[in-house]
């Protein structure tokens, strides 16, 4: 009875050294509005709860927030912050209500191993080993635009996928027409009223794929062949891949390593890239491509390179597509540079720093549609400004 008594003690203390609720302070120091996602010690909650509790995050308002929590070991949070000022948020015991996603992305082996993600702006995809194994020559990253914040690219490819044999079933009997309506009505090459894939990628960098410059040479990596999906949703996405450059000169059997991960509410991707086996020097290029029918959208800032992409078909779709990459870790040069043997391609807008064996260098890629959030290469550029700024002032965030 005794030992019922002393144990039953023990615990009451115990469980009394955690408490049943913990303050979450963001503060923005900076003269703007911030709308953005945060990320939140997951350690420092539980030290104030308990390891392993489960948790609901309520706002100033007293409503139940969505969050996410990562596989390092972050709490995320989509915060908004006034000008100068602060937000807070209570951590509570309890169990989480189901979150809408707003970020997902997947491998899609029934389309040649594309890796492909969304958030609430845009899409992205990555070409995987089949493609490669067809000697397709698509290297970089691919933009697929979208102007609703619904989940798209799921039902993109179902739609083409599942129409693609009876298309051809029509071809074969000579339906051509038949078959010309039905690819029209289904394929994602077309807007059917939420977006489309119109960007053109081939053997270049595509938006935002990182090179790297050995003996004055851009060599671009080509499908990778490994990755490992680290956060799926609802407000990140996040994959780690390996590739295996080929062209390397001395630097025969290089692995390159990639992290890159997309937030709710971002137009940009961030990506870590590091190089592992370098044994000569070498420079990391990362950037944007520039096709022939337009020379002349580009912008190109000390920490930033911006250019207004003119599609695939620029007198028929008559929109373009904006595409970025913002270092705000700095590099050594930004500069347009030439491309051979990419047909359509007149160059890439790149920032180029030399980078050492397993160093890690962590920059951001992005894009957006005129027909959706941004209208004008002018106002890309405002925006792109803006999350450099963001990037390089992060928002202050504390747990009480």
């Amino acid at each position: 009875m005794k030992k019922t008594i002393i144990f039953s003690i023990l615990t009451l203390l115990c469980g009394s050294a955690f408490a049943q609720k913990a303050t979450i302070k963001v503060t923005n120091d900076e003269k703007t509005q911030r709308q953005e996602v945060v990320e939140v010690s997951l350690s420092a909650i539980e030290k104030k709860l308990g390891k392993g509790s489960n948790f609901v995050i309520k706002n100033a308002l007293n409503q139940e927030v969505s969050y996410q929590k990562t596989h390092d070991g972050k709490v995320l949070l989509d915060v908004a912050v006034r000008p100068c000022g602060s937000a807070i948020f209570t951590v509570e015991k309890g169990n989480p209500r189901e979150a809408k996603v707003f970020v997902t992305g997947r491998q899609y082996p029934e389309r040649v191993d594309d890796i492909a993600w969304e958030n609430d702006r845009t899409a992205y995809r990555l070409y995987g080993p089949a493609l490669q194994a067809n000697k397709e020559r698509a290297f970089g990253i691919d933009v697929w635009v979208k102007n609703t914040p619904d989940l798209e690219v799921e039902k993109r490819y179902d739609v083409e996928l599942s129409n693609h044999p009876a298309i051809e079933k029509l071809k074969k009997e000579g339906k051509n027409e038949e078959a010309h309506a039905m690819e029209e009505a289904t394929t994602y090459h077309y807007d059917h009223g939420y977006g489309l894939d119109c960007y053109k990628v081939g053997p270049t960098l595509g938006c935002g794929a990182p090179g790297v410059i050995i003996n004055g040479e851009l060599i671009l990596p080509y499908s990778y062949k490994t990755y490992k999906i680290l956060d799926n949703g609802p407000l990140r996405f996040a994959v780690e891949l390996a590739y295996c450059p080929t062209d390397m000169g001395k630097n025969k059997g290089v692995v390159e390593h990639r992290i890159l991960s997309l937030d709710k509410g971002s137009n940009y991707n961030k990506m870590t890239v590091w190089y592992e086996g370098l044994k000569t020097g070498a420079q990391i290029a990362p950037g944007v491509v520039v096709h022939s029918e337009d020379t002349e959208s580009i912008i190109l800032g000390k920490d930033f390179a911006l250019y207004a992409d003119p599609t695939d078909n620029p007198a028929a779709q008559n929109f373009q597509i904006y595409t970025g990459v913002l270092f705000p870790n700095g590099v050594e040069q930004t500069v347009m540079r030439p491309i051979e043997g990419a047909p359509g391609a007149a160059g890439h807008l790149l920032g180029i720093k030399h980078i050492s064996n397993n160093e890690k260098y962590t920059y951001y890629f992005g894009s957006a549609w005129s027909k959706n959030d941004v209208r004008s290469l002018t106002e890309w550029k405002l925006r792109s400004e803006e999350t450099l700024a963001a990037l390089k002032n992060p928002l202050a965030v504390s747990v009480e």
